[in-house]
């Protein structure tokens, strides 16, 4: 799409459009808008920490319902008239033809509950989609997730001090996550479902902060309507926990931008600068997508706020 036959901004043309209505991505938009630049997010409605029922550590808004601080977030960012949030899935994102630095991309994009489907095109993209993960494949493990098993520990580990804990999972930074779940209580067992996710020596470092390594292979988590009551391992045994953590699998979901040429580090995580700028000019990327991956909300909008200040001096530099 040529440089010489865009249209003034207005309509389906924007300054930005930013893919993710999450704490990244709104943070993006409300920062942006007050620069008074014209903004469209583009969000499906499908967050990934959809079942947490509170958050914590974000500042003024501690114990909030993510799904409530979102709300929050698209009325703040709505209130202002620059300002457009779309619920739709994006399709496709098509760069600027050949070396026109210039041009506007295209976002193709389906709607979703009702809305309609669209086609919008502006010079600057901003990646904010967030993850996908993938739960330990246990058959209850989803009855559970989000109140007594939750993947954050900086988020909820605070409120299971002192209780009789299970972290569940099959990754090499599980001893790391047993660590700092011991800052919060003494009775700590690690599943790891017949892996070797912890090393000898970890577990021998674990033992002595008094944290069990359990290596046999899990059937399910069980319990009751109060909660998560144990862990059941495939000899029969079931071992008494009231909850925990699991560690999920984290991927990156970017079927939609497969025409950019984005660089991506080994984990399939997006790599950018400082300032969000990605491999491609006028892509940026923000919160979870980008390394070291999952944070805290409050850290996903911070980053927000920074690639804002980034796509503002960018979109200055374009004139």
């Amino acid at each position: 799409m040529s440089s010489e036959v865009l249209t003034p901004y207005g309509g389906d043309r924007f300054e930005a459009i930013i893919i993710g209505g999450g704490p990244a991505g709104l943070s993006v938009g409300l920062n942006l808008v007050r620069a008074r630049r014209r903004v469209l997010i583009l969000d499906s409605n499908r967050p990934r920490h959809s079942a947490t029922l509170i958050s914590h550590g974000f500042l003024t808004r501690d114990g909030v319902s993510p799904l409530e601080l979102r709300a929050l977030g698209r009325e703040e960012f709505s209130a202002y008239p620059d300002a457009e949030f779309h619920q739709g899935l994006v399709d496709s994102i098509t760069p600027p033809e050949g070396d026109d630095a210039g041009g506007d991309f295209l976002v193709v994009s389906r709607g979703v509950r009702g809305s309609a489907d669209r086609r919008v095109t502006a010079p600057v993209v901003v990646l904010a989609n967030g993850l996908s993960e993938t739960l330990p494949a246990l058959p209850s493990m989803r009855a559970y997730y989000g109140t007594s098993l939750h993947s954050c520990i900086e988020c909820d580990a605070y409120e299971k001090a002192g209780e009789p804990l299970a972290l569940i999972g099959e990754t090499a930074d599980l001893a790391e996550r047993a660590l700092l779940i011991s800052q919060v209580t003494g009775d700590l067992i690690v599943f790891t479902n017949g892996s070797d996710a912890v090393t000898a020596a970890e577990e021998a470092g674990l033992g002595a902060r008094g944290v069990a390594v359990d290596r046999r292979e899990i059937a399910d988590v069980v319990g009751d309507r109060s909660g998560l009551t144990g862990v059941a391992l495939a000899d029969g045994t079931v071992v008494p926990r009231t909850g925990g953590f699991v560690r999920p699998i984290w991927s990156v979901p970017l079927g939609f931008a497969s025409q950019l040429d984005l660089v991506l580090d080994g984990d399939g995580f997006v790599v950018v600068s400082d300032g969000g700028a990605t491999s491609v000019p006028g892509v940026f990327a923000a919160g979870d997508i980008t390394p070291p991956g999952p944070q805290q909300l409050i850290v996903a909008a911070g980053a927000g706020a920074r690639v804002a200040a980034s796509v503002n001096r960018h979109l200055l530099g374009a004139l």
